[in-house]
């Protein structure tokens, strides 16, 4: 993408719940102008599944307004965004700005239809007077003073839009209902729904910071369109008489995706694996190494190789965190401690890497200072664990990326430790000091 590095778009796949497009300017509907009638309204949540790519993975929502005597209906849709340079410089800065839309019903289901993306819809159990009330703040919220707002994919987004909608109508018994802890951290959260692609997945993990690692509620939940779904289904409230009743009338499937799978219920496993990956390419640094020292080139190549390619793969994302934190408004990348395992010191990898490709002479010195200088400040991160301000939930990337800052290190360090006993034992020989003998006189 112009402008972006690889990073910034790769995280901005975290940010963007995609959805088709619709034009902006387009009629007010009977609700909107006082004409339609509370009974002959329905309000609906509607809930799209998640998608195959990056910006589709969280799924999408959005609140339908129907009047069943006028025959009109809108899809009000708080995700629209332009794909342009603009936004993408909005975005590299922290500052995604989001409007809403509204499109056609028919239109937008047989979209996410296409997609093979589940359609499903809840019919909000509300009197006549709430929704009159909830389908003119959709009308209002689409004028062109109303439309614009900034995005934030936690705080702010799609779905959170809708929760807002919802617990107003309900008169802030949702939100009271929503009290309670949540059953995982927004890091988890965001760790099951990206599982579908390990290594995007280890890539956001890495860029975000322990403000996704804090207790939330129930409420902050619903960033998410199948945790809306759910508490909506499940909440019962109170009327003007006293009485309780659910706040879904009715529900169905315009949609089933007979072969999608719903996003995991737990985050992956995935500690022991990226441990063994880690380890493995420690271990191969030194091995490389060792072979390298009795004179093979190809060990030597292969050794620079393996520094130009983590190089890349650990230098980018730590110096794109790096950048993100000390220029940008994305707060979520702020005071990172990823920045102890990859920062731009690592990017000094790629090219001393190629330069012990082609034989460079002060190349394996270098890479020594390198590694050694990350293995010491990956060990500090790890120590200053002990202190509660040092509480993000990075123990995943800790098994990753240590282990090959220890082996690379380590691997050169021997390389040098070797080259100073040789360069002892041919100084001792030169002066040809004596060696006791073991045999008898």
């Amino acid at each position: 993408m112009p402008r972006l590095s690889l990073i910034a778009s790769c995280l901005l796949g975290l940010l963007l719940l995609a959805v088709p497009a619709t034009a902006r300017g387009e009629t007010t509907p009977p609700w909107g102008t006082g004409e339609s009638r509370g009974e002959d309204l329905s309000i609906w949540l509607v809930t799209f599944s998640p998608g195959d790519d990056v910006p589709s993975w969280w799924g999408h929502g959005s609140l339908v307004v129907e009047d069943a005597r006028l025959r009109q209906s809108r899809l009000y849709n708080y995700g629209m965004f332009s794909f342009d340079e603009a936004m993408l410089a909005r975005f590299a800065m922290g500052r995604l700005e989001f409007w809403v839309g509204q499109s056609s019903v028919a239109g937008t289901f047989r979209f996410y239809q296409r997609e093979d993306r589940d359609v499903r819809i809840q019919e909000l159990n509300l009197t006549p007077e709430q929704r009159v009330m909830v389908a003119k703040r959709l009308a209002d919220n689409v004028l062109p003073e109303n439309r614009d707002y900034l995005y934030h994919h936690y705080k702010d987004n799609c779905v959170t839009r809708l929760r807002d909608m919802i617990d107003v109508a309900a008169a802030g018994q949702l939100r009271e209902a929503d009290r309670a802890p949540a059953r995982m951290t927004l890091r988890e959260h965001t760790r099951r729904y990206t599982a579908v692609n390990a290594p995007m997945s280890v890539l956001l993990d890495f860029m975000q910071n322990d403000e996704i690692d804090q207790p939330i509620t129930k409420w902050d939940e619903a960033f998410l369109p199948d945790e809306l779904e759910a508490q909506v289904a499940s909440l019962q409230v109170k009327g003007a008489d006293g009485q309780s009743r659910p706040l879904v009338a009715k529900s169905w499937n315009y949609y089933a995706s007979p072969t999608r799978p719903r996003p995991p219920a737990e985050p992956p496993a995935w500690g022991p694996w990226v441990l063994a990956i880690g380890v493995a390419l420690g271990a191969l640094a030194v091995g490389l190494a060792a072979w390298e020292r009795k004179g093979s080139r190809l060990a030597r190549v292969l050794l620079g190789l393996e520094n130009f390619v983590l190089g890349l793969a650990l230098g980018f994302p730590g110096t794109a965190l790096f950048i993100m934190w000390l220029v940008t408004d994305h707060t979520v990348t702020y005071r990172n401690e990823n920045l102890f395992l990859a920062n731009p010191l690592t990017l000094l990898a790629v090219p001393f890497g190629i330069s012990l490709m082609f034989g460079g002479r002060k190349a394996r010195a270098r890479l020594f200072k390198v590694w050694s200088a990350l293995a010491v400040m990956g060990v500090l991160g790890v120590v200053l664990k002990v202190l509660p301000p040092f509480d993000q939930d990075n123990w995943r990337l800790i098994a990753l990326i240590l282990p090959i800052s220890l082996g690379m290190a380590g691997g050169f360090g021997l390389d040098r430790v070797l080259a100073r006993l040789g360069g002892s034992a041919r100084a001792s020989a030169g002066r040809g000091d004596a060696v006791p003998s073991l045999k008898a006189p």
